[in-house]
């Protein structure tokens, strides 16, 4: 572990300049001073801090934010945003934080569905890591250190870079940040051959609650188990991630087939829940049910579409989906040979032979407001309630779901061996979503409380005891924390529909690093003492 030494003279003349002259709140005051106190170095960098007042406060904050809901003015906004260029600057924050009083939110990505990294209903700064985002890939041992702020766009990018026959199991949205992507599970394409991306981090560098930087021999084993599933931002702040790279072919195949009401995508639907659990680990199909333009009914449809990726060539994968799936129709003229990371591309959405270079692009474009809910399914859902939920999402002119299924590696790994339990016996995750172009409250709520309807409608259909769901998809219908030391009693009552029997671990490890639940948002694990 690492600690901190005291401020230089140029640290000091530097943060004074940005001090504005017109703050009269101690509290601003404050933190600026207790930071001149632990910063170790000077830092040219004259764009670290960021005060209500600096002209630039308001673009910084909103350029991560993904989920417009939360860009209204009665969301809560912080007192400053630290946006660090190194550790030392992250450990000094934390200190100062701690000794005022004050929240501090961990931002990479900003896909929080919740907008947890980014809100607070108590005096709180931001601390972005978006100027942390180094990837750096060993060939000789197949591994990467990743920073905290990078977004999986990039750690696909940096892989190929150097290398073409490594890939990482992790998410098919580029703009991702590592951050919560890899702390809370992690699902993707190489799931049911490799397991989540959390289960594939072999160290990790994190900032406890007494500003020490720790690695895994230091943190020790239970603490770098609750990190990889359990939301790393209940225990401290993750600066990087050692991730162990996989192998992958030369090759791949990807394809879409896209059916409508009419071509019997519900029956299709059903057929694919029997099987796509049971497919060789090599073979991933999921598939996303929407309401489209089209049809009869008020001029909408639902479209299925069957999305996949085989990790071989189309003249293996033919043969293979005739003998399994024969009812999918599947032809060479459907099918994209591609590299492994050409298929990042097309997964996300890009038209094949886009340039590389796009997964760099940090910027979402326009961005849509959403409220999301997941589920797991132990058993697949019968026809006829398929048919009833294609009606349901008929209201809504942007609603949908991605189904993904397990299996596989996934149905290999313990239950236990990381906070994220849903392995043997669960089939499939399934993401609900909605969302709007329109702004306000009124309509935002229109909206959610719609989602709610179809989230009950739902309930006889999914795991139960309890009705399960994704700690990546965080949703805070399912219960929320007291404000400040809340009880692990209150906290069970969404937190083992995330982690089943995990989250008993996990609070006891929470009280053993953070008793005074320092890291603490709406859902962050409470603090169990032995």
């Amino acid at each position: 572990m690492r600690s901190i030494s005291s401020a230089t003279l140029t640290v000091l003349a530097f943060l004074l300049v940005l001090l504005p002259s017109t703050y009269s709140l101690p509290i601003h005051e404050s933190f600026l001073k207790c930071l001149l106190l632990h910063s170790p170095h000077s830092n040219q960098d004259t764009h670290i801090i960021y005060t209500q007042n600096n002209s630039s406060f308001y673009s910084i904050l909103q350029s991560s934010i993904k989920n417009p809901r939360f860009l209204n003015p009665t969301t809560p906004k912080p007192l400053l945003i630290i946006v660090p260029t190194d550790e030392s600057q992250i450990q000094a924050s934390v200190i100062c934080c701690k000794n005022l009083g004050l929240q501090i939110k961990i931002r990479s990505g900003g896909h929080d569905y919740e907008g947890l990294s980014y809100t607070a209903d108590s005096p709180f700064i931001i601390l972005d890591l978006r100027n942390l985002r180094s990837v750096q890939v060993n060939t000789e041992d197949n591994t990467a250190w990743v920073q905290g702020g990078a977004q999986l766009g990039e750690v696909y990018y940096y892989i190929a870079e150097k290398t073409s026959s490594y890939g990482f199991p992790a998410g098919l949205c580029p703009t991702v940040g590592v951050g919560g992507h890899f702390s809370g599970g992690g699902l993707g394409t190489l799931m049911r051959k490799y397991g989540l991306a959390a289960d594939n981090i072999i160290d990790a560098h994190l900032i406890d609650v007494h500003g020490r930087i720790l690695d895994r021999k230091s943190m020790g084993e239970d603490l770098f188990w609750a990190i990889r599933g359990g939301g790393a931002a209940s225990f401290g702040v993750v600066v990087s991630w050692k991730i162990k790279l996989v192998l992958i072919p030369p090759i791949v195949t990807v394809f879409t087939i896209n059916k409508t009401l009419d071509q019997g995508a519900t029956k299709l639907m059903y057929k694919w829940q029997q099987i796509a659990h049971k497919f060789p680990n090599n073979l991933f199909i999921r598939t996303l049910m929407e309401s489209v333009k089209g049809g009869n009914k008020g001029g909408r449809t639902i479209h299925a579409a069957f999305n996949s990726m085989y990790l071989g060539v189309v003249e293996e994968l033919l043969p293979l989906m005739e003998n399994i799936f024969p009812e999918l129709g599947l032809e060479a003229k459907d099918c994209h040979e591609v590299s492994w990371i050409e298929s990042i591309i097309y997964f996300a959405g890009y038209p094949l032979g886009t340039p590389l270079n796009v997964l760099l692009n940090r910027s979402t474009g326009k961005r849509n407001a959403f409220k999301a809910k997941s589920d797991f399914l132990k058993e697949p859902i019968p026809e006829k309630v398929l048919k009833k939920i294609a009606d349901r999402l008929l209201e809504e002119k942007n609603a949908y779901m991605i189904w993904d299924p397990l299996g596989g590696r996934m149905g290999e790994i313990s239950q236990s061996e990381i906070p994220y339990p849903y392995r043997e016996g669960y089939l499939y995750n399934i993401q609900h979503m909605v969302e709007w172009e329109e702004r306000g409250v009124e309509v935002s709520q229109k909206h959610i409380d719609w989602m709610r309807r179809f989230y009950k409608f739902m309930e006889p259909y999914v795991s139960k005891y309890p009705r399960a769901a994704f700690f990546n998809y965080k949703d805070l219908d399912l219960g929320v924390n007291e404000e400040g030391n809340t009880s692990y009693w209150r906290g069970r009552v969404w937190g083992e529909k995330y982690f089943l029997n995990n989250f008993r671990r996990l609070a006891l490890v929470k009280g053993k690093v953070d008793p005074g639940n320092f890291f603490r948002d709406k859902q962050n694990i409470p603090p169990l003492l032995a």
